[in-house]
C-alpha cells in the first residue's frame, strides 16, 4: 500500500476515498500523528491504495482538486 493523499481534515478525506472507491479503487485509512513541529493533538489521515492503483489514484485525486479549486474562485 502507498499513500496518495494526506490531510488533517476528515471530510476531506471520506471526499477523496468516495471518489476512489466509486472508480472500484480498493482503500484504506492511515492515522499518522503529524510531525514533531505541529501540535501535539493534530492527526492527519492519509489515503492508502496498492501500488497498481496508485497512477490511477493521483488522476482522481488531481481532478478532484482541480475542481475544487475552480469552485473557490468563483
Amino acid at each position: 500500500m502507498v499513500p496518495v493523499f494526506e490531510s488533517d481534515n476528515p471530510s476531506e478525506i471520506q471526499i477523496i476515498k468516495s471518489k476512489l472507491e466509486a472508480e472500484n479503487i480498493p482503500v484504506s485509512l492511515n492515522d499518522k500523528y503529524m510531525t514533531f513541529t505541529t501540535t501535539p493533538t493534530a492527526n492527519s489521515l492519509r489515503v492508502m491504495v496498492s501500488l497498481t492503483d496508485e497512477k490511477k489514484s493521483f488522476e482522481i485525486i488531481d481532478s478532484y482538486l482541480k475542481e475544487s479549486e475552480e469552485q473557490e474562485n468563483y
